[in-house]
């Protein structure tokens, strides 16, 4: 059974200082967290580490300090605060979501975890984590983190993926008045202690109640499943650059992957390898070789450069000096590209 008396006072002392949380002495002299802020960090943190974020957290802030500047804020711009992230979807929901709470909502966030859920790109667990941290709603909130932690409390002989009802109700069971520490004591546990490729036992709160740690091998747990096969993908990049260095960009469409963000010209992404057909006559030379990992597929893209001053129509694209780069929203694919040129 999950210690979670203990798991709070080890949590007390150790908590990790971090920009989007309240301490929980700032919490027990009755600071509330701010639903912005926790609702940001969550949405960024989802495939991201907490390393990464840390930046990213405090630009945007600075930038759209409240939801009512986030909501005035043009797509684009929040698209180009967010390259390199990844997971741009993510970006676009933010933006949305957003919009919703300040037009709809009075720019007032929901307290309860189910109606959270009905806004965009906020899913069960982005909604059970606002839902405690913010208002301590005492309901499980299960991330990776968490998964690896119940895993090995429990010595699940099942691979997680087959076990989430079974993590969930664990949690649950034990989920105290104090939800939103707990929740978060959990991650830090599962980030610290209970760390993916190692476990300090000695150092955890609730060991004693941890069978994967009486087995003396609790890293054996979460059980590995068997592992899908990642398709890959082809497929080429154009780099035009002008005599004065800089480099013709324009915006992918409006929907699938990489949805509205800044590329260079390609072509379609297929199964199997294909000639290049160049975007326009000029003298191209191969340039190299980048290989992406999507969710779903692994991405093998050769880049060809011509340098060429063309009168290129302004409505398909715009030039770019690589000094401006970093204010385009170019998803790290292509800025993997570029740095070719």
């Amino acid at each position: 059974m999950l210690d979670a008396r203990s798991l709070l006072d080890w949590y007390d002392k150790r908590a990790r200082d971090l920009a989007w949380r309240v301490s929980p002495s700032e919490r027990a002299r009755g600071e509330r967290p701010e639903p912005y802020r926790v609702w940001l960090s969550e949405i960024m943190l989802q495939q991201t580490t907490v390393v990464v974020v840390g930046g990213y957290f405090g630009r945007f802030l600075d930038r759209w300090p409240t939801i009512n500047h986030l909501a005035s804020a043009e797509l684009d711009e929040v698209l180009v605060a967010w390259a390199g992230l990844g997971y741009y979807a993510r970006a676009r929901n933010l933006h949305a979501c957003a919009k919703h709470i300040v037009e709809k909502l009075n720019g007032v966030f929901p307290s309860s975890s189910k109606d959270l859920q009905s806004l965009p790109g906020i899913g069960p667990y982005t909604a059970s984590a606002i839902a405690a941290i913010c208002h301590d709603e005492m309901i499980a909130v299960v991330d990776g983190n968490v998964d690896r932690v119940v895993a090995r409390l429990l010595a699940l002989e099942i691979p997680v993926r087959e076990a989430k009802n079974q993590i969930r109700e664990a949690v649950q069971s034990v989920v105290p008045a104090r939800a939103g520490d707990f929740a978060q004591a959990m991650m830090d546990l599962g980030s610290g202690i209970c760390a993916p490729r190692a476990a300090d036992c000695p150092s955890c709160p609730i060991k004693q109640g941890c069978n994967g740690a009486a087995t003396g091998v609790p890293t054996n747990y979460p059980v590995k499943g068997a592992k899908a096969q990642r398709p890959v993908r082809f497929g080429h990049a154009f780099v035009v650059e002008r005599d004065d260095g800089a480099v013709w960009l324009r915006k992918r469409a409006d929907t699938g992957l990489l949805a509205s963000m800044t590329e260079v010209p390609g072509s379609q992404w297929l199964p199997e390898k294909t000639a290049p057909e160049f975007p326009v006559i000029a003298k191209w030379r191969a340039d190299g070789h980048v290989t992406h990992v999507f969710t779903h597929f692994r991405l093998e893209l050769d880049i060809w450069k011509t340098r060429k001053n063309l009168d290129l129509p302004t409505s398909d694209g715009w030039w770019c000096l690589p000094r401006d780069f970093e204010q385009e929203a170019l998803p790290s694919l292509f800025r993997k590209v570029l740095a070719f040129t």
